[in-house]
């Protein structure tokens, strides 16, 4: 998407109202936005930590959610739910998480309660679930509670803010490259910026940023779910909810009644093996490089193999179309059109590919109008949805407290340039945008101290079901496969489709009806299966 560069870390389906992009690095970090993060030493959570148990401290008070309309005669209701701010210490300062709602719509046949988080790091469950709540299958809808929150600090849950004015924070993103730096001046820029970043991050709240990890994020959702009166989880997580629903899974294993996962973060590339120091990049070890070149090649052939009146950028062939492409970037290198360089036209294109309809068609419209020499018009985001805070303060340094502080990066900022290059080797321009998201981690100055990284395999209550979509620009099918793996029960649906996430591009009523079926009796698909999308993309 247009604008400033998204935060870095996979992301999730429609931006958030009032969200900042470089470009959504999955439509975050998008949207990609999963986000950001200190992370190559973190600490380690060590037996006998909050982290390590399979309940919360004896003495944690299960928060009460007063639930009231969000706004008058909206659909949804809202509520605040007070937790530690450190879970090994319930009696110490608090935070206030908040929480939304939409009924079951067939309260008769009401089964429980739903818990969704829609991605980020940096996604505000709050917002996005109410914005994408159409994309629940209908009887998803009907038989549950549809929950979802702003983990600690995000939006409206204890948010990061490292700065003292909007005006601070526009002039901060203003001053940085857009997508990614070109060149070894803009690779300065971009690092210095960070740099800086970091260090008023830690000036503000020091406390907050080493307390915003996933295992906090677990505990808090145990929390909420003995708050709505759950003995066991119903969970849908989505992107970097998958990461956090793995986590879960394995600190409360006899609390999943049904958890999906779609769109999926390997454990182990989240870890780095568990190992402090890191080599490459969070977003590198998932794969998320070689994902996005991948989706946006099917992208190109796809579109090359419709007419105009379908894909505008079609050149008469999936060559044809692969080589325009290839000559537009190389334009843009040395001729930007008005704001929209090189880098910000990569970025943009692979945010671009997260949701399939109507964003494919869209962003084939802009590459044409840049071909054409022509900068596109802005885009049309959503109307806010009827919830309490619709647009809360959504900084990068949001996602990058939860990315970075959890997962490890490398630390020296002047190895990037390398992994940019080794990247592109292999994923083209996907591979410099994915590379550089990664490299805020590297000045973060805050670690998480209670993380989780292992083990994996803990047999759970019930069996996990796992969503991998063939073609996703953030989120490989590979990673979809490694957690099926890692697993101590999980099956693995395969969506033999196009963007990131199943959920949020509603794309296939196979899915859909295998993740009801299993959410409302337990049923999962046969081994093997594997759904195709409604219709194919520019058809």
């Amino acid at each position: 998407m247009p604008g400033p560069r998204p935060r870095p870390g996979p992301g999730t389906g429609r931006p958030a109202a009032g969200r900042r992009h470089r470009a959504d690095r999955a439509a975050a970090l998008a949207v990609a936005a999963i986000c950001s993060a200190t992370l190559c030493s973190a600490a380690l959570t060590v037996p006998g930590s909050a982290a390590a148990q399979d309940q919360p401290s004896p003495s944690a008070t299960v928060p009460r959610l007063d639930w009231s309309a969000c706004a008058p005669g909206s659909p949804y209701d809202c509520a605040s739910a007070r937790v530690p701010l450190d879970h090994a210490d319930p009696a110490g300062r608090t935070i206030d998480l908040a929480v939304v709602r939409r009924q079951a719509t067939d309260p008769a046949h009401r089964i429980g309660t739903l818990f969704v988080n829609p991605g980020g790091p940096g996604g505000p469950g709050t917002v996005q679930v109410p914005q994408n709540y159409d994309s629940f299958p209908k009887e998803l809808r009907e038989r549950f509670d549809i929950v979802s929150w702003d983990p600690r600090g995000i939006g409206s849950s204890a948010g990061v803010n490292c700065f003292d004015s909007t005006a601070e924070a526009e002039a901060w993103v203003k001053g940085n490259p857009v997508g990614f730096p070109v060149g070894e001046k803009e690779r300065a820029t971009w690092i210095d910026a960070y740099e800086d970043l970091g260090r008023r991050c830690e000036k503000s709240d020091p406390d907050l940023l080493r307390h915003v990890s996933t295992a906090d994020t677990a505990q808090d959702l145990d929390l909420l779910r003995q708050a709505v009166g759950e003995p066991q989880l119903n969970y849908l997580g989505v992107s970097y909810g998958t990461i956090l629903g793995a986590t879960y899974a394995n600190l409360f294993p006899g609390k999943v009644r049904a958890m999906v996962l779609d769109s999926n973060i390997a454990p182990d590339a989240w870890t780095n093996d568990a190992r402090p120091d890191a080599r490459t990049t969070t977003l590198l070890r998932m794969g998320s490089d070689r994902t996005a070149a991948a989706t946006l090649n099917r992208f190109l052939d796809l579109c090359g193999s419709a007419t105009t009146d379908r894909c505008a950028f079609s050149a008469g062939s999936p060559e044809a179309t692969r080589e325009k492409f290839d000559q537009l970037m190389q334009r843009l290198r040395e001729r930007p059109v008005g704001p929209w360089t090189y880098a910000r036209t990569v970025a943009d294109a692979v945010s671009g590919l997260y949701i399939v309809d109507p964003g494919w068609k869209d962003l084939a419209g802009r590459l044409q109008e840049l071909w054409q020499g022509r900068a596109p018009k802005p885009p049309v985001y959503p109307p806010p949805p009827p919830v309490a805070n619709p647009t809360p303060y959504l900084g990068e340094e949001q996602a990058m407290a939860v990315w970075c502080g959890d997962s490890p990066n490398p630390r020296d900022p002047a190895v990037y340039h390398g992994l940019e290059e080794e990247s592109a080797e292999r994923a083209g321009d996907a591979g410099r945008y994915w590379t550089w998201s990664g490299e805020p981690c590297a000045t973060w100055p805050a670690q998480a101290a209670n993380r989780y990284d292992g083990p994996w395999n803990k047999p759970t209550a019930h069996p996990v079901l796992v969503v991998g979509t063939r073609y996703d620009p953030s989120t490989s099918y590979a990673d979809a496969e490694v957690m099926a793996k890692q697993l101590a029960d999980a099956r693995l649906l395969t969506h033999e489709g196009y963007g990131h996430t199943a959920l949020f591009n509603n794309a296939s009523s196979c899915v859909n009806a295998y993740e009801s079926r299993y959410f409302i009796d337990g049923t999962l698909p046969p081994p093997g299966t594997v759904c195709q999308p409604d219709k194919q993309p520019f058809s």
